[in-house]
């Protein structure tokens, strides 16, 4: 728990204290009463401090540069001082005594501006409302370059965003000279870490592709009076390019690099430090919060589209999704394919039904040798995906052009991009946008996140299964493991309320999606499906309410949703419930018990501007009747004396809330029972 009250915690009320910029005592600072950056702009601009003034620790041992960029073979400092005699810890007393490095970029000016938009989007979907671009200040600082690369400028772009913790960091670049240059690596971010404070940094960035990571924490060869004798304990941070970025910027030439999100988290306690994240989402990607109710349909002909689409008018579902193997192709070029696919469009918004599909992007898909990755050690076609297309080569012009213009032309409304751009290097130097190895990764995440944005401008709903967040995506996976779905039912229902639990302490409920195969799907035969879902009413009930109880919105994929009126009520019922306590089951999710099979297990979502304040779901997966002392912990509901509690919509009993914001229920549930609890002032 943060040391701040609950009153004044930034977390449960809003915090609308003004990102600002202000001189003081010869320094630049930076802050938004959360945090405060501090610079000195002579003899060179440099970070000095960076305080979470929650907690009122500062993050900085040392002075580093503020980036690093290798340009021709040569490593260059930007800005930074030198000179600093100890890096075990910052006394600001040295600073009159540290020098600015000659070799360095200078810094020239700065300039005030407001944040911009990642991307276009406007608010939909029942996202609650949200100010976009979101509200703060950006400080650009742009600096000249030694005399050996004369001509080039930097600019970095820090945006510090109001109401949270967070701090986010662009490198712009502008060759002024007469002659190409080669930018081989960059470094966007070094910040020398208090030990103490290693672990309560947050640090990720937009340039996200599957398992690709540009944080890194590596020694300070600088720190010489740390505890390892061999010098190796990781206390640099570093935002840097896997690879690359491997650009040569020609005269009159710019780039921009990635955007490094930095959140200075005021606790160590993993619940408070992910509902921090969870919020930044919010606030600075808030497409994630759109949450519509989908069903993933089979196959793709009108008849069993219209099917779908009059099933999900019917339980008050929202989205029909023409899914993987659906036989959906949102690359034709086909005038009557196309004239098909914008009736059953038109049909399915007649319903109040948005609709679209499935597409393969390029991991795991082969386009033909002259436009695959390029393996570097083979020099033929491959990839950690066997092969995939390369998304700088000319075939991705192509591609995007025929699903953006599929989607204009029908009106669909999703697009499910399975395969999206994960990291593949290619070494062909033959394709369109690329030059060789060097940028490969580069310009094929470009051409995905271009794709993105030109969906979001459009208003298309993207489903990922990468985390692509921070450029326009939706969702992505929950806890998606093929081979769960493969299992009996009863244990599926558990791992997946476990993979609930386990994911939402990073993604908010909206922005993951979980899976209910209601047909075979990888296997497992009768005893993993659910049809006919009139015989497994009790199995499919379970992923209904643990789905909609946790506001994770599942793919539902099948033919049908019921198939019997009995069927069809119990879906509604779970439609229902979710639909009325919509706006409590999107807000935040504190996790009370993990699922284990042994016994109740409960998740609690809380919203302090809200009421009901919170919404507690709890199961009984076992054979038995469990009794339980039940503590829920309202801390974040803000409620502070008493709590009034109704038990599955039925009458409401006022409990005491200790002084640990807690109170005790005392449960009972029979064998493999749900029940709810609702909370309010």
């Amino acid at each position: 728990m943060s040391s701040v009250s609950q009153q004044s915690d930034w977390l449960i009320q809003p915090f609308n204290q003004p990102a600002s910029i202000k001189e003081d005592q010869g320094r630049l600072v930076l802050s938004n009463g959360l945090i405060a950056r501090s610079f000195v702009t002579a003899p060179n601009f440099a970070t000095v401090d960076y305080i979470n003034l929650v907690t009122g620790s500062t993050l900085l041992r040392g002075i580093k540069p503020e980036a690093l960029i290798t340009i021709d073979g040569q490593q260059v400092e930007i800005a930074g001082l030198i000179g600093q005699p100890d890096y075990a810890y910052l006394d600001l007393d040295w600073l009159v005594d540290l020098k600015s490095n000659p070799e360095a970029f200078q810094f020239v000016r700065y300039s005030v501006s407001q944040i911009e938009a990642l991307y276009p989007w406007l608010v939909k979907r029942y996202a609650p409302p949200a100010e976009y671009p979101p509200k703060g200040i950006r400080l650009s600082v742009d600096y000249v370059a030694p005399s050996a690369f004369e001509g080039m400028e930097i600019s970095i772009h820090y945006d510090l965003y109001q109401g949270i913790p967070v701090l986010s960091k662009q490198i712009s670049i502008n060759n002024w000279s007469e002659r190409a240059l080669f930018i081989e690596g960059l470094v966007c971010e070094l910040i020398a870490v208090n030990e103490q404070e290693k672990h309560r940094l947050h640090v990720e960035s937009d340039y996200a592709f599957s398992q690709m990571e540009t944080t890194r924490w590596i020694p300070d060869e600088d720190y010489k009076t740390q505890i390892d004798y061999h010098y190796q304990m990781p206390l640099l941070m570093t935002s840097t390019y896997p690879l690359g970025p491997g650009v040569v910027l020609q005269p009159g030439d710019n780039f921009q690099s990635f955007r490094t999100f930095e959140l200075l988290n005021d606790s160590d306690d993993r619940e408070r430090k992910g509902l921090a994240r969870r919020k930044m989402y919010r606030i600075v990607a808030p497409q994630v919060t759109e949450n519509p109710i989908f069903m993933h349909v089979r196959q793709s002909d009108p008849e069993a589209v219209r099917l779908a689409i009059d099933q999900c008018a019917e339980v008050g579902f929202e989205m029909v999704i023409m899914t993987f193997g659906s036989g959906f192709n949102i690359e034709s070029e086909d005038p009557n394919y196309i004239a098909e696919m914008k009736e059953l469009a038109n049909y399915a918004h007649s319903k109040g039904i948005e609709i679209g599909g499935y597409t393969l992007m390029c991991a795991s898909r082969g386009v033909g040798e002259d436009y695959n990755c390029i393996d570097p050690k083979t020099q033929k076609p491959g990839s950690r995906f066997g092969q995939s297309a390369c998304l700088a080569s000319e075939w991705a012009d192509g591609y995007v052009q025929r699903v953006l213009n599929f989607m204009d032309a029908t009106g669909m409304d999703i697009i499910e991009t399975d395969g999206p751009y994960h990291g593949d290097v290619c070494a062909s130097t033959r394709h369109k946008h690329h030059h060789g190895l060097a940028d490969s990764q580069l310009r094929q995440w470009e051409s995905c996140i271009s794709f993105y944005h030109q969906c979001r401008e459009r208003g298309i709903y993207i489903n990922s299964p990468d985390s692509y967040y921070l450029n326009g995506a939706n969702k992505c996976g929950m806890g998606y493991r093929e081979t769960n779905f493969s299992l009996p039912r009863e244990q599926q229902i558990l791992i997946a309320r476990q993979n609930i639990y386990d994911g939402t302490f990073e993604k908010t409920p909206s922005m993951g999606w979980m899976f209910v195969p209601l047909v075979e799907y990888h296997g497992g035969g009768q005893a993993a499906t659910f049809e006919p879902l009139c015989e497994h009413l009790k199995d499919y009930e379970w992923h209904l309410a643990q789905n909609f109880g946790s506001g994770v919105i599942a793919c539902y994929r099948g033919p049908r949703l019921f198939d019997t009126e009995q069927t069809k009520k119990l879906v509604k019922k779970w439609v229902d419930f979710y639909i009325q306590y919509r706006a409590i089951l999107n807000s935040d999710l504190i996790h009370v018990r993990r699922p284990d099979g042994r016994s109740i297990d409960c998740i609690l979502h809380v919203n302090s501007q809200l009421n009901p304040r919170g919404l507690a779901m709890v199961y009984n997966p076992t054979s038995q009747i469990q009794q339980m002392n039940l503590k829920l912990p309202l801390y974040y509901t803000g409620l502070t004396e008493v709590a009034q509690i109704c038990q599955g919509g039925g009458q409401s009993t006022e409990y005491p809330i200790d002084r640990d914001y807690n109170v005790q229920i005392q449960i009972e549930m029979a064998p493999r029972s749900i029940d709810y609890l609702v909370i309010k002032a």
